[in-house]
């Protein structure tokens, strides 16, 4: 990120640091939020507020924490770097966020194929986040049953986001109903 998109977070502070908003997804567990922290502080980010409501769960069943610092320019890189490699699911870091989203349907023995893990594959196979999720399972969760999935994926990515979704249902013996790309709905 540099410069530029440093300047439309906010206004620079004293000493050459700029305010930064992350938006992380963090598993319920002791620990998570500790562990989410750390690489901000190790690469010179200085803690401003956090934000995260237990009651409030993303779709994965994860919590959505937002957290305000602040470092100079040139470390935001390297905080958002070290959160990914520490393994920090990082939904919007700065004025970087997912640029499309992508809506597709799965169908299929999806509870019983467990869902979570099938999730959880997407967001890191496809490179994506999972922004809503609507289920449906009239048979009951041995039957079959239909999942509708919004996704969030980077500008330019649908193609190879829907390719590794495809692989994905394959394995899983379940059917992909993916959106047309490329025209005009």
């Amino acid at each position: 990120m540099g410069d530029e998109s440093a300047a439309e977070d906010g206004p620079e502070t004293d000493g050459g640091v700029r305010p930064y908003t992350v938006r992380l997804e963090l598993v319920d567990e002791p620990g998570e939020l500790l562990r989410a922290l750390s690489p901000i502080a190790d690469n010179g980010g200085n803690l401003l507020s956090i934000h995260h409501e237990r009651g409030n769960i993303t779709p994965r069943g994860h919590i959505p924490v937002e957290v305000d610092l602040e470092c100079p320019p040139d470390r935001f890189d390297d905080i958002v770097e070290a959160l990914r490699d520490a393994g920090v699911n990082v939904i919007q870091a700065g004025a970087e966020q997912y640029g499309e989203e992508i809506n597709v349907v799965l169908v299929g023995k999806l509870v019983d194929r467990d869902l979570s893990e099938t999730l959880s594959r997407i967001e890191d196979e496809a490179d994506a986040a999972v922004l809503d999720l609507s289920l449906a399972a009239p048979e009951g969760t041995d039957g079959t049953a239909s999942a509708r999935i919004r996704l969030a994926i980077d500008s330019g990515r649908s193609a190879e986001a829907l390719e590794a979704i495809r692989s994905i249902g394959t394995g899983k013996d379940l059917t992909v109903v993916e959106p047309l790309l490329g025209g005009d709905a």
